[in-house]
């Protein structure tokens, strides 16, 4: 039989097999590298599949069956996991490392020159300032309201000339949100602003 693993914004093909089931062709496509960002895989029994590494960004697995599938290292940014089955959240990102610390926590904070945010602005990270907001719980959505705090990694990849990278600080209990499947971004309700990150030590400038 062949499947064809598709996306879900344009129809175009992402992957073709002839095999026997939609997990093996699912199998099949991280084996072969495939790029499944936006496939459509909504409602697929995915139980036991082995995903690991795969990317996944924003593809729509609306209702799948996940249970014991292997997330380990897969790209799920953006990703619609609305209702998914036996998903195992804490193998999709390691920052679920930090629910476990105690005292003070140090993250950054991605803003623009005049110190808003990148994407929404309107809120000041002034160096020494505390900003405290609500902030959307939802884990199964990646970017939404509060304050958007993230790994060094993800800020540098998303640093364009003129941004500042802050080092921010908070405890466990102003973390609001890990999203499922982050790729280094979560969200807290409040943190404190301590200072901006030299961007010429770590190589941007």
């Amino acid at each position: 039989m062949k499947f064809e693993i598709k996306s879900r914004f344009d129809g175009k093909i992402l992957f073709s097999i002839e095999i026997e089931t939609l997990k093996l062709a699912v199998e099949a496509a991280v084996k072969n590298n495939a790029d499944l960002a936006n496939a459509d895989l909504g409602g697929a029994n995915l139980a036991n599949t082995n995903l690991r590494s795969a990317n996944l960004r924003s593809a729509y697995l609306v209702n799948a069956d996940l249970r014991s599938a292997n997330l380990g290292g897969a790209y799920l940014a953006n990703t619609n996991l609305r209702s998914a089955k036996g998903i195992n959240k804490y193998i999709t990102t390691p920052l679920y490392i930090l629910l476990d610390q105690v005292g003070k926590i140090r993250a950054y904070k991605l803003t623009k020159e005049n110190d808003e945010g990148p994407f929404y602005g309107g809120i000041k990270y002034t160096n020494g300032t505390t900003v405290e907001i609500e902030a959307n719980k939802d884990e199964i959505i990646c970017c939404s309201y509060g304050i958007s705090v993230a790994t060094l990694d993800w800020c540098i990849k998303e640093w364009k000339p003129g941004y500042k990278i802050k080092i921010v600080e908070f405890t466990k209990n102003n973390i609001a949100c890990i999203p499922i499947g982050s790729d280094g971004k979560f969200r807290v309700s409040k943190c404190k602003v301590i200072k901006e990150v030299n961007l010429i030590e770590i190589g941007l400038i």
